[in-house]
């Protein structure tokens, strides 16, 4: 957990109110600078307490002092992460699948949020766990934990995210799934493309096709839930293993989708970052289907 921000005020903020500059320069919410007033000497200017109604000045430094926080209702279990990123800010591992993201009803300990709070534990840290984006229990690929609300407010829907998946069927070119989502009547999980559903974008390419199995890259405008899986099975090609979708399990046991690569401007550096997961055993196996392994 980062004890501390730093800004150096910039010239077209001198003079501009504290508060201004806080939500518009700092990307600091509304809620935050609220609970930042309430901290002893939570936002500092040039080491003396700055108001937000205080004016502040081109070169001077604003310090924030990050409240300390845990998620102390999650239990930390000790299982191994796949790391693949992380500093003061961020933690970002590779899901495995059939791990949930948070705990639910049937699921309140074999989660990542379980191991996450485990491995903070050890190194020293609290934070409560806030992940950037939520992938389904069976989906694997790349998850971002972030470590305090600052990061979590700069990087709310500033992540690109790119996903793999294997679907039935012969796929012969890329295009865009513009059809809206909702629940199916008849079920609290499974969803369809319905008129009055909310609206949902799904992009894709091809990467290679059989007559059996397409391979597929896929970006998303919107994030609903089952997007792909839904948009998938819309267009006649469920994913592999997705049989609540339509899909077969005959040769991968969940649907198959991986959440491959991130790409994101660091929240305070603003260097841009790109991080890569490697795909789970199964998928690797379905893949074979596509690209035989020379003997």
């Amino acid at each position: 957990m980062p004890e501390q921000l730093k800004f150096i005020v910039p010239e077209q903020y001198d003079g501009i109110c504290a508060k201004r500059f806080l939500k518009e320069y700092c990307s600091l919410s509304t809620r935050m600078i609220t609970s930042l007033k309430r901290k002893n000497e939570g936002i500092l200017m040039n080491g003396k307490i700055l108001r937000t109604i205080d004016p502040v000045f081109e070169g001077q430094q604003v310090i924030v002092n990050l409240p300390d926080e845990a998620s102390e209702f999650i239990t930390p279990v000790d299982r191994e992460l796949d790391v693949i990123y992380e500093d003061s800010f961020l933690l970002i591992v590779n899901k495995p699948p059939y791990v949930p993201v948070h705990p639910v009803k049937q699921y309140q300990t074999d989660t990542i949020a379980n191991y996450v709070m485990a491995y903070s534990k050890k190194r020293g840290e609290q934070y409560v766990f806030r992940a950037i984006n939520r992938l389904d229990r069976n989906t694997s690929g790349l998850v971002m934990i972030a470590k305090d609300r600052f990061t979590v407010n700069k990087l709310k829907n500033r992540v690109d995210k790119i996903y793999y998946a294997l679907v039935e069927g012969e796929v012969k070119k890329g295009g865009t799934v513009c059809a809206p989502i909702g629940l199916r009547e008849d079920s609290k999980i499974v969803r369809h493309v319905i008129d009055e559903g909310a609206p949902a974008v799904t992009h894709y390419d091809v990467i290679n096709s059989t007559k059996e199995i397409s391979l597929l890259k896929l970006w998303l405008e919107t994030g609903k839930t089952h997007q792909i899986r839904c948009h998938m099975a819309y267009l006649g090609h469920p994913l592999l293993g997705d049989d609540l979708y339509g899909g077969k399990r005959d040769i991968i046991q969940r649907h198959a989708l991986h959440c491959e690569k991130m790409v994101f401007n660091h929240p305070v550096t603003n260097e841009q970052i790109e991080l890569i997961a490697k795909e789970p055993d199964d998928f690797k196996y379905a893949l074979n289907m596509i690209y035989p392994k020379k003997s």
